[in-house]
């Protein structure tokens, strides 16, 4: 088996993969987070946007992020981080960066407005996301509002986004 890892956008042959990653990183409690909420509003069933991405090394999948296509408040344009997983074997190396940056990329160059996500500051802030102002924009389920940070890809998106967040699918 090669020791590179390759980080490639997320196929229909890897849901399974990335199914047992989530299991394995977050536990049966999964299901309860709002990310997964979301993406169960979903008519097409589909798991994967063309946002989401991959490492594998060799055969073996070691790390993933989803990216869900959104509507805050009725309104088209954005993006929900959401969960992002890494092997724990994998852990500490970088991997969980490199996802996020080729998503916000992904997102810029496909003209989306903003990514949001349920996460800590201290961790996320270093990729340009920031505390949402409590009340603007909502999810389904329980969220701590202190956990809830946005990223703008474009001038102006986040002080217009508002409202409750649902699958834009």
């Amino acid at each position: 088996m090669s020791d590179r890892i390759l980080i490639r956008t997320a196929e229909p042959v890897d849901v399974p993969a990335i199914a047992e990653l989530h299991g394995r990183v977050f536990g049966p409690g999964r299901y309860a987070r709002s990310a997964y909420r979301v993406r169960e509003g979903r008519r097409d069933g589909n798991p994967l946007s063309d946002f989401c991405h991959v490492a594998v090394r060799g055969n073996r999948l070691v790390a993933a992020i989803t990216l869900s296509e959104v509507k805050i408040g009725g309104e088209p344009g954005a993006l929900l981080l959401g969960p992002i997983a890494v092997d724990p074997e994998f852990a500490g190396q970088g991997l969980g960066g490199q996802l996020i940056a080729e998503g916000l990329a992904d997102a810029r160059a496909a003209g989306k407005s903003l990514v949001i996500l349920v996460g800590d500051e201290p961790y996320y802030g270093r990729y340009g996301f920031k505390c949402v102002p409590a009340g603007q924009i909502t999810l389904p389920g329980p969220v701590n509002p202190k956990r809830l940070l946005a990223h703008p890809l474009t001038d102006g998106a986040l002080a217009a986004a508002r409202g409750l967040v649902t699958s834009a699918l």
